[in-house]
């Protein structure tokens, strides 16, 4: 990660012996330098700090869950080299995915791996005192809520254990709990967060008061609860330091971290893992991927043309919206205009997720998995078109909603929206699809606003509005746990 990143390998490695189940008792005895464990741990401030990044670093591999955001929605199909390269890509694409697929496996096991790391820190919370502790509390209780957030929306239930680590056997006895408890704990988390950080990071990258203000109004969002939403959305607008930025470089390298920025992933062109650990990877793995196929020209590096928009999304824009072509790359306008060459890969539509492409740097080993990009995780301008939403579908202030909702299409740079009261929300779910194309949001989008049977081929309503727990943990589990509807 950006943040801490020379102590950053020492830490991980600390982190895999601290937490290690069945590790080699002949490797801890021959090893006579290494004198602690799990259990006398968190001596020192530095030790809380150290335990915190590591619960950050499992950030960079939650990739995967911004490309199948936007593979399972109908902004943009899988894409790849053929109908066999990332097969569970294929299968969420066409929504024919099971329990049994990788990539889906990937989502459930590195969110968990995150809620664990910070679970690790929680359950020691107390064990020694020092100035300033709370903030890296409220910290972990916000990536805490982070992981849980995108596990909910992606499973639905999931298990929870308090401020304690899940350990061997706790999958026969610990059900899922309900979706009320698992938001309940969201939003506790959240709410500590809220009364314990500042605006201003000590660090980039780190979690702040108006992050968690941000999901907070989401999970609301999420959950119908309208003047919630509003209310903690408004708070972040009228007091939070953010405003919207110039959309020209918001997603180059030097629009990373800006005044738009409320949550911002952080990542770098550092040697990192290979194919055989692509969450290892220091780079965001999701760049490499929805790179173009066999490309040679200026701007961009090559790639594995996954996560391609189609022709619908793109021609979604008016001509006159400057997000059309930040957004989405006309391939063949760009080889015309530069004389670039590309290859088409599988599901070919023409066009790329230009927000993510990779752009050319000195990014370190192999290319594809190491591009520096940030992703933009939470942005001013989605938390403008949320309490947009929340204002209005909650019937609480339609002019309000509609102020929001027309600084983002200003800076878009089209007129206010003239729609009538009654196309309001209408509007603002175009919006929403608009500013946040290639972004992982489309698909959750419809589903809470229960439009996705209606916007996506293949979709099977009262199933495919969340995804099958992977079937090793059901097995694991032993009846404990049962698999979601229709798979």
């Amino acid at each position: 990660m950006k943040i801490l990143s020379s102590k950053f390998k020492q830490i991980l490695l600390l982190l895999a012996l601290i937490s290690c189940l069945g590790c080699s008792e002949d490797y801890l005895d021959k090893t006579e330098e290494y004198t602690i464990d799990s259990e006398n741990y968190f001596n020192s401030e530095d030790d809380y700090n150290n335990a915190l990044i590591g619960v950050y670093d499992l950030l960079q591999a939650t990739y995967v869950n911004v490309l199948l955001g936007e593979i399972a929605s109908d902004n943009t199909l899988s894409g790849g080299e053929s109908a066999t390269d990332v097969i569970g890509f294929q299968q969420v694409d066409e929504m024919t995915h099971t329990p049994v697929n990788d990539n889906l496996d990937d989502i459930w096991d590195w969110n968990f791996a995150g809620i664990q790391r910070a679970n690790y820190l929680l359950e020691f919370k107390d064990k020694t005192e020092f100035p300033g502790k709370n903030k890296i509390i409220a910290e972990t209780r916000f990536l805490r809520a982070y992981f849980t957030f995108e596990l909910v929306k992606w499973f639905g239930p999931i298990p929870l254990k308090g401020d304690e680590r899940f350990v061997l056997g706790d999958e026969k006895t610990i059900p899922r709990a309900s979706l009320e408890d698992v938001y309940a704990q969201i939003e506790s988390d959240l709410q500590f967060a809220i009364d314990n950080l500042d605006y201003t990071a000590p660090q980039t990258g780190r979690a702040t008061k108006g992050a968690a203000q941000a999901l907070k109004g989401k999970a609301h969002l999420y959950q119908g609860e309208f003047p919630q939403a509003a209310d903690v959305l408004t708070n972040l607008i009228n007091s939070g330091p953010y405003e919207l930025s110039d959309f020209s470089t918001l997603f180059e390298y030097e629009g990373e971290n800006n005044e738009e920025s409320v949550f911002e992933i952080q990542y770098t062109g550092e040697q990192g893992a290979g194919f055989g650990c692509l969450q290892c990877s220091e780079g965001n793995v999701a760049v490499g991927f929805q790179g173009i196929r066999n490309y040679n020209g200026p701007a961009f590096e090559s790639g594995f043309s996954f996560n391609v928009p189609t022709q619908e999304a793109y021609d979604m824009f008016a001509q006159n919206d400057i997000r059309r072509d930040l957004s989405i790359l006309d391939i063949q306008a760009w080889a015309d205009e530069t004389g670039a060459t590309y290859g088409e890969g599988y599901k070919h539509t023409g066009f790329f997720n230009r927000k993510y492409l990779p752009r050319q740097n000195d990014n370190l080993g192999d290319a594809n998995l190491t591009q520096p990009n940030n992703y933009r995780a939470i942005r001013y301008a989605d938390v403008l078109l949320m309490a947009a939403e929340a204002l209005n579908r909650g019937n609480i202030d339609d002019g309000l909603a509609r102020t929001y909702l027309n600084l983002v299409r200003e800076r878009a740079g089209l007129n206010p929206s003239e729609v009538s009261e009654n196309n309001l929300t209408e509007a603002i779910f175009l919006e929403r699809r608009l500013e946040l194309v290639g972004e992982g949001h489309r698909f959750f989008d419809l589903v809470r606003t229960n439009r996705a049977a209606q916007a996506i081929d293949g979709f099977t309503s009262g199933k495919n509005e969340i995804f099958p727990i992977p079937l090793e943990e059901i097995e694991f589990s032993a009846g404990n746990w049962q698999q979601n509807p229709g798979y």
